[in-house]
């Protein structure tokens, strides 16, 4: 059994050398103390890996973390796993410790190689469990078949009040299927927020203990039976106690989500919300770069 919500990091953990990154050691520390236990990183994500291991070993708690980690290999050459155990070496480096407790194939990259890979580490028992990810829509016929394979024990996926195509079939053959769903990017990148500027919460949302937009919004993930945890990143305390909060109480029933999502999807300006570049107002400058100018971002 893990907590429905979890910590992401990507962007917001990557924080340069040298540079301040207290506020990253409060978030985790108050992560744990509101009942958070599972974090999600991956190597792609500059120095968040770093930060997750520095921060859970020096706050005593690296044997309660539920770590959710990725890897991302091609090889030199046909069934060559040398990329993949030097990621892993690294990953278990940087996070001190022996066991993975979910890798799983990052974006599908190269998937059919390195899924054999998993297979192999997860009977030696340095990984606990294995599965894919991926955020785009176009790829979940791939990763129902995937699913449906009965080779995965997690995927980690997009799905939020206004992505939802993963309901059409992914997330009930991972039912059928006992494969945990980890959902991604929760707030569409900080852009569901845009919409909802001055807005105040419906009153109906109080009878389910929702007191903030954000919980709003994960309250809504959450409570699809299918579920198994939400990741959203932040690098800032308050922002982590507010998503903590969506921990509990009650879910809402299949009638209040609809309702729920009824009532976002008729506000002003949500049709427009996904246009926008992703993290409206917010700039990260960790080592991870984007090679390409920010306002073509989407």
């Amino acid at each position: 059994m893990i907590p429905a919500i979890g910590l992401g990091t990507f962007e917001t953990f990557d924080i340069r050398p040298g540079e301040p990154r207290d506020n990253v050691r409060e978030v985790i520390e108050l992560f744990y103390k509101h009942g958070g236990r599972v974090i999600d990183t991956s190597p792609l994500y500059g120095m968040a890996e770093v930060c997750v291991g520095d921060f859970i070993a020096d706050l005593g708690i690296a044997d309660e973390i539920f770590v959710t980690n990725k890897t991302w290999t091609t090889g030199e050459y046909l069934s060559d796993n040398s990329h993949s155990e030097r990621q892993l070496r690294q990953s278990r480096e940087r996070l001190w410790r022996e066991r993975i407790d979910v890798l799983q194939v990052h974006s599908l990259e190269n998937h059919d190689q390195v899924r054999h890979w998993l297979a192999q580490k997860k009977a030696e028992g340095s990984v606990r469990y294995i599965g894919v990810t991926q955020w785009s829509p176009e790829y979940y016929d791939t990763m129902e078949r995937l699913v449906n394979s009965g080779t995965l024990d997690f995927v980690q996926i997009a799905y939020t009040i206004v992505t939802r195509a993963a309901e059409q079939r992914l997330l009930d053959a991972c039912a059928a299927n006992g494969v945990a769903v980890q959902v991604n990017i929760p707030f569409e990148k900080a852009r569901l927020f845009t919409s909802v500027v001055g807005q105040t919460l419906p009153e109906f949302a109080r009878e389910v203990g929702i007191e903030t937009w954000a919980q709003y919004f994960l309250k809504w993930i959450i409570s699809h039976p299918a579920v198994t945890n939400v990741i959203p990143a932040t690098s800032q305390p308050e922002h982590l106690i507010d998503n903590m909060g969506a921990l509990y109480g009650d879910l809402p029933d299949q009638a209040m989500r609809k309702r729920m999502a009824d009532h976002y999807t008729g506000l002003t300006g949500v049709s427009d919300a996904l246009k926008q570049p992703p993290y409206p107002g917010k700039n990260y400058g960790g080592v991870v770069t984007w090679p390409f100018a920010r306002a073509q971002r989407s």
